[in-house]
Formats: C-alpha cells, structure tokens, sequence
C-alpha cells in the first residue's frame, strides 16, 4: 500500500543538530496525581473520542473492536497498578515499568509484549570541558496486546506526544493496529540516536582538532585528557542505550509474532538496519577516543621530554663556571693562575668559549 511504504516518512521528522526529534517535554502537572498523559481508542485508524479513562477505553474497545493507547509519564506503583489489573500484565513487567532503569529489551508474556527503549538525549552545550554531560537518558516502555498499547515514559525527554499527532494523520498506518505504534516509537528512539551521534562525532572532531592542531600544543600537555574522558563516559551511556537493543529489533523484524502485524514487520527490519549502523559508529567513537587520549598522553609525554632536555642543557652549560669557580676558590698556596697578570681574563674567556661551545651543540642537536 502506498501508505504503508511511506512509513518512514510518516514517523520520522526532520534530523538537524538544533532539531533533534526529542523536544524535551515535562508533561506531568506534579499538582495532578494521574500519570495518565492521554488515552484514547482508535478505530479504522481514526481516533473515536478525546482523552477518556483506562477502563473506559477498554471497555469501548470490548465492545466496538480498535484499540487503545494509553501513555503515562513516570506512574507511581498505586498509579499503575489499576492499570495492571485491568489489562492483565505481568507483575514483573508492571515491577520494571514502574522502577525504570532497565536495560533495552523484549520479553514476551502471555499474550503481551514488554518492550524497553532507552531514549537519548544530546545537551547542547557551549564548550566542552571536563565535566559537561553531553547525553542524557530516559526510558520509554511499551506493553503491546492484541487491542491495547500501554506506553510508559520515564524521564524528562522522549515525548510521544508529537508522533501520536503524525500517527493520527495517518488512519491507514494506525488501522495495523498497536504493532503500528509500537514500530513508529521504535523508529523514533532509533531516529534520536543517529541524530545524537552526529552531534558526538562533532564533539570528537572538536576535541581532536584541538589536541593535533599546532595551535593546541600549549593545552594538549594533557589539558585536554579530562575532555577526553569526559567525552568517553558519555559515549559509553550511549553505547549502554544502543547494543542492549540490537537483539530484540532483531527479533521483531525476523521472528514471525502474532502481535505483530506482517506488514509492520517489514519495517523493522528498516529500523534494524539504522540501529546496527549506529551501534557500529558508537564503537567507532569508543575506539577513536582511544587513540585520542593515547596521542595526548604521548604528547604530554614528549612535550614534558623536551623540557626536561632544555633544563639538563643549561645545567650543564651552568656547571662550566661553576666547576671553574669552584677550582679557584679553594685558596690553596701554590696556585700559579692565582698571581698571574692575565690569569682573571683568561678564566673568563675559557668560561665563556666552553659555555657558548656547549650552547651550540645543543642547539644543534635540537635539544635548546
């Protein structure tokens, strides 16, 4: 359908660095005690009502067909558990969705599919030093049913409330049913991190440009290892989000499901796709810090090794005299030097001819 093979373009927005597709978004009122953020029923792909309770859109979904979609934003466990019972998930499921912190993943039970993104966030900043945070990360949790989607988001980014808008634009793509949702936030979660890699990769050109630039060599005597390190924390947050995740698009694109609808699953193979791609550049980034920091090290390392040089060149230049110094100031008797006529300016002029004899040694020798 022509609808469906413009799935792509339907879910996904525009990527620019200023324009990541996660607008950060604190929808919850802390004065309103419902987590529910909206809930609605879809039926044909078209919207039926406006914002309605959890029982009541299963109890229209019961009784017409459609679905229902249902998004809270960090529910407590009282909040969740009405919820809970109503649909019929899984304890340990509702455990995970309502403490967060878990790692990307799928897992199936019953008839209801538990699937856990990790939603990154870049922070823009005006310089990298060595305390920025650079990426940020929230959770968004689906529990996809045959007539429900259950959308729990935790964090301050990752907002589902402008896909929902494009998803409701498009009545041939939600007529799929829940696996259409569950595809779209997947390919927005994986849309988010290719925009946020190409916002690290500047951050890592910035950064070695500074430590290989001539201009840069003042800093690079390892000024510039706890940017490195810094940037390499953040990278491996990122990386945290991103490789937990390769199995269960894996599964969702080559594993036939019945939650899933066959038409839906094409396209994760899409999003599979995308999601190995920046798995790739997030190592790359890992590796290329690597060697970043090592060549800093190694900078600071031979730039401290021409100082120390500079330094044992002009000891040794000032031990001339103050060898010879020290021979005459013995005071002993029978010193011929001592009384003779010339014998002060000849010491100086010994002095200096050896001192500027061992300056240009060295200065040919690159070591002043």
């Amino acid at each position: 359908m022509s609808m469906i093979r413009d799935l792509r373009e339907a879910v996904r927005p525009a990527l620019r660095r200023g324009a990541l597709p996660y607008e950060y978004d604190s929808t919850r009122d802390p004065s309103v005690s419902s987590a529910v953020v909206d809930c609605a029923v879809y039926r044909d792909g078209k919207r039926l009502s406006d914002h309605v309770s959890p029982a009541e859109a299963m109890r229209r979904v019961r009784a017409g067909g459609g679905f229902a979609w249902i998004g809270l934003h960090e529910p407590t466990e009282r909040e969740f558990s009405g919820i809970a019972a109503e649909f019929g998930l899984h304890p340990l499921a509702v455990e995970d969705a309502v403490h967060a912190h878990q790692r990307p993943k799928l897992e199936r039970y019953d008839d209801t599919l538990f699937t856990v993104f990790k939603t990154i966030h870049y922070v823009e900043h005006a310089e990298l030093t060595a305390t920025s945070e650079v990426v940020e990360t929230g959770e968004v949790m689906c529990f996809t049913g045959p007539d429900f989607i259950i959308t729990v988001r935790h964090g301050g980014q990752g907002s589902l409330r402008a896909l929902r808008h494009r998803l409701q634009d498009d009545p041939e793509l939600l007529s799929k049913g829940p696996s259409a949702v569950l595809h779209a936030i997947a390919d927005q979660v994986v849309d988010g991190y290719i925009a946020v890699a190409d916002a690290v990769q500047d951050d890592i050109d910035e950064v070695e440009i500074d430590v290989f630039s001539p201009a840069g060599k003042g800093a690079s005597r390892g000024g510039d290892a706890g940017r490195i390190y810094q940037l390499k924390r953040e990278v491996l947050e990122f990386k945290r989000a991103v490789a937990p995740l390769l199995r269960p698009m894996q599964q969702l694109s080559e594993r036939p499901m019945r939650l899933v609808d066959p038409d839906i699953q094409k396209y994760f193979r899409d999003v599979a796709d995308h999601l190995a791609r920046v798995h790739e550049q997030v190592l790359s980034f890992d590796d290329l810090l690597n060697s970043i920091l090592q060549a800093n090290l190694a900078q600071a390392s031979v730039a401290q090794n021409e100082d120390m040089r500079k330094i044992t060149s002009w000891a040794a230049i000032f031990a001339v005299p103050t060898m010879i110094a020290g021979i005459y100031g013995m005071n002993f008797d029978h010193m011929p030097e001592l009384h003779w006529k010339y014998g002060y300016p000849a010491v100086m002029v010994v002095t200096v001819a050896i001192c500027v004899t061992i300056h240009r040694g060295f200065k040919r020798n690159g070591w002043l």
